[in-house]
Protein backbone atom coordinates (compact mmCIF):
# COMPACT_ATOMS: atom_id res chain seq x y z
CA UNK A 1 0.00 0.00 0.00
CA UNK A 2 2.87 2.32 0.85
CA UNK A 3 4.38 1.75 -2.62
CA UNK A 4 1.06 2.65 -4.23
CA UNK A 5 0.88 5.96 -2.30
CA UNK A 6 4.48 6.78 -3.24
CA UNK A 7 3.73 5.98 -6.87
CA UNK A 8 0.65 8.22 -6.87
CA UNK A 9 2.57 11.09 -5.21
CA UNK A 10 5.45 10.69 -7.69
CA UNK A 11 3.02 10.64 -10.62
CA UNK A 12 1.17 13.71 -9.34
CA UNK A 13 4.47 15.57 -8.85
CA UNK A 14 5.61 14.75 -12.38
CA UNK A 15 2.24 15.74 -13.81
CA UNK A 16 2.19 19.08 -12.01
CA UNK A 17 5.81 19.81 -12.93
CA UNK A 18 5.10 19.12 -16.60
CA UNK A 19 2.22 21.62 -16.64
CA UNK A 20 4.53 24.62 -16.54
CA UNK A 21 3.93 26.67 -19.64
CA UNK A 22 6.66 28.18 -21.73
CA UNK A 23 6.16 31.87 -22.41
CA UNK A 24 4.60 32.50 -25.79
CA UNK A 25 6.62 34.84 -27.94
CA UNK A 26 5.18 37.28 -30.43
CA UNK A 27 5.98 37.72 -34.08
CA UNK A 28 8.80 39.89 -35.34
CA UNK A 29 6.31 42.52 -36.57
CA UNK A 30 3.74 42.35 -33.77
CA UNK A 31 4.19 46.05 -33.00
CA UNK A 32 2.86 46.95 -36.48
CA UNK A 33 0.49 44.03 -36.92
CA UNK A 34 -3.22 44.39 -36.41
CA UNK A 35 -6.73 44.60 -37.68
CA UNK A 36 -7.73 48.03 -38.92
CA UNK A 37 -11.06 49.68 -39.68
CA UNK A 38 -10.29 51.94 -42.65
CA UNK A 39 -11.75 53.92 -45.53
CA UNK A 40 -10.49 54.79 -49.00
CA UNK A 41 -10.37 58.32 -50.39
CA UNK A 42 -9.01 59.74 -53.65
CA UNK A 43 -6.34 62.44 -53.58
CA UNK A 44 -4.43 64.56 -56.08
CA UNK A 45 -0.65 64.92 -56.35
CA UNK A 46 -0.60 67.48 -53.52
CA UNK A 47 -2.59 65.24 -51.14
CA UNK A 48 -5.80 67.26 -51.48
CA UNK A 49 -8.91 65.11 -51.06
CA UNK A 50 -10.83 64.93 -54.33
CA UNK A 51 -13.38 62.23 -53.57
CA UNK A 52 -14.54 60.97 -50.20
CA UNK A 53 -15.38 57.30 -49.97
CA UNK A 54 -19.13 57.76 -50.53
CA UNK A 55 -18.40 59.60 -53.80
CA UNK A 56 -15.63 57.26 -54.88
CA UNK A 57 -16.63 53.61 -54.59
CA UNK A 58 -19.43 53.79 -52.03
CA UNK A 59 -17.96 50.92 -50.02
CA UNK A 60 -17.77 52.69 -46.69
CA UNK A 61 -15.39 51.44 -44.05
CA UNK A 62 -13.70 48.09 -44.54
CA UNK A 63 -11.26 45.75 -42.82
CA UNK A 64 -7.54 45.80 -43.42
CA UNK A 65 -4.93 43.50 -41.90
CA UNK A 66 -1.24 44.02 -41.30
CA UNK A 67 0.67 40.89 -40.33
CA UNK A 68 4.03 39.12 -40.43
CA UNK A 69 5.34 36.99 -43.29
CA UNK A 70 6.03 33.28 -42.93
CA UNK A 71 9.75 34.11 -42.70
CA UNK A 72 8.88 36.31 -39.67
CA UNK A 73 11.39 39.01 -40.65
CA UNK A 74 11.32 42.21 -38.61
CA UNK A 75 11.56 44.42 -41.71
CA UNK A 76 8.73 42.94 -43.83
CA UNK A 77 4.99 42.64 -43.35
CA UNK A 78 1.85 42.00 -45.36
CA UNK A 79 -0.98 44.49 -45.91
CA UNK A 80 -4.27 42.96 -47.01
CA UNK A 81 -7.75 44.21 -47.88
CA UNK A 82 -9.68 41.45 -46.07
CA UNK A 83 -12.80 41.21 -48.22
CA UNK A 84 -11.49 42.80 -51.40
CA UNK A 85 -13.72 45.76 -50.60
CA UNK A 86 -11.36 48.44 -51.87
CA UNK A 87 -9.19 46.81 -54.54
CA UNK A 88 -8.66 43.21 -53.48
CA UNK A 89 -5.00 43.47 -52.59
CA UNK A 90 -2.37 41.69 -50.56
CA UNK A 91 1.08 43.23 -50.68
CA UNK A 92 4.38 42.43 -49.03
CA UNK A 93 5.93 45.74 -47.95
CA UNK A 94 9.14 46.83 -46.28
CA UNK A 95 8.73 48.25 -42.79
CA UNK A 96 10.78 50.18 -40.29
CA UNK A 97 9.43 49.41 -36.83
CA UNK A 98 11.48 52.09 -35.09
CA UNK A 99 9.87 54.78 -37.26
CA UNK A 100 6.50 52.96 -37.64
CA UNK A 101 6.70 53.38 -41.44
CA UNK A 102 6.15 51.04 -44.38
CA UNK A 103 5.99 51.04 -48.17
CA UNK A 104 7.02 49.49 -51.48
CA UNK A 105 7.36 50.51 -55.11
CA UNK A 106 5.96 48.16 -57.76
CA UNK A 107 5.03 45.50 -55.20
CA UNK A 108 3.32 42.42 -56.60
CA UNK A 109 -0.37 42.17 -55.70
CA UNK A 110 -0.65 38.60 -54.44
CA UNK A 111 -4.47 38.55 -54.76
CA UNK A 112 -4.49 38.62 -58.56
CA UNK A 113 -2.04 39.04 -61.41
CA UNK A 114 -0.85 40.92 -63.25
CA UNK A 115 -1.10 43.84 -60.87
CA UNK A 116 1.55 45.81 -59.07
CA UNK A 117 1.09 48.62 -56.59
CA UNK A 118 3.07 51.42 -54.99
CA UNK A 119 2.52 51.95 -51.28
CA UNK A 120 3.94 55.28 -50.16
CA UNK A 121 3.77 57.47 -47.05
CA UNK A 122 2.80 54.44 -44.94
CA UNK A 123 2.73 55.23 -41.25
CA UNK A 124 1.26 53.95 -38.01
CA UNK A 125 0.53 56.81 -35.64
CA UNK A 126 0.46 55.65 -32.02
CA UNK A 127 -2.61 56.90 -30.15
CA UNK A 128 -3.45 59.45 -32.87
CA UNK A 129 -6.84 57.95 -33.78
CA UNK A 130 -10.11 58.04 -31.92
CA UNK A 131 -12.53 55.11 -31.63
CA UNK A 132 -16.30 55.60 -32.02
CA UNK A 133 -16.55 55.50 -28.22
CA UNK A 134 -14.00 58.32 -27.95
CA UNK A 135 -11.02 56.32 -26.68
CA UNK A 136 -7.58 56.85 -28.23
CA UNK A 137 -6.41 54.24 -30.74
CA UNK A 138 -3.52 53.73 -33.11
CA UNK A 139 -4.09 55.15 -36.58
CA UNK A 140 -2.86 53.92 -39.96
CA UNK A 141 -2.47 55.90 -43.17
CA UNK A 142 -0.86 55.17 -46.53
CA UNK A 143 -1.16 56.10 -50.19
CA UNK A 144 -1.59 53.36 -52.76
CA UNK A 145 -1.55 53.34 -56.55
CA UNK A 146 -2.41 50.24 -58.58
CA UNK A 147 -0.93 49.90 -62.05
CA UNK A 148 -4.26 48.58 -63.39
CA UNK A 149 -6.34 51.50 -62.03
CA UNK A 150 -7.76 53.20 -65.12
CA UNK A 151 -9.15 56.08 -62.99
CA UNK A 152 -5.72 57.07 -61.67
CA UNK A 153 -4.36 60.03 -63.59
CA UNK A 154 -7.86 60.86 -64.88
CA UNK A 155 -9.99 61.49 -61.78
CA UNK A 156 -7.34 61.34 -59.05
CA UNK A 157 -3.63 60.77 -58.57
CA UNK A 158 -3.77 57.93 -56.03
CA UNK A 159 -5.86 56.45 -53.25
CA UNK A 160 -5.32 57.08 -49.55
CA UNK A 161 -6.24 54.42 -46.99
CA UNK A 162 -6.78 55.78 -43.50
CA UNK A 163 -8.33 54.44 -40.31
CA UNK A 164 -7.91 53.15 -36.77
CA UNK A 165 -6.84 49.93 -35.11
CA UNK A 166 -9.83 47.74 -34.24
CA UNK A 167 -10.33 47.43 -30.47
CA UNK A 168 -12.86 44.60 -30.40
CA UNK A 169 -14.94 46.49 -27.84
CA UNK A 170 -18.73 46.52 -28.33
CA UNK A 171 -18.87 50.33 -27.97
CA UNK A 172 -16.49 50.68 -30.93
CA UNK A 173 -18.35 48.44 -33.40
Amino acid sequence: MKKLVYAIVALATLTLASCEKDPIGGTATEKMAGQWYVECIAIDGDGTVLYEDADLFGIGKFWLLTFNTAANNKDTLFIQDVDGACWDFKLKVACDQAADTFGIIAGENLQYAPCNADVTNGKILRGAGKTPSGAPADSIVFDILFDDDSNAGVYYDRLRITGIRYTGLVNDD
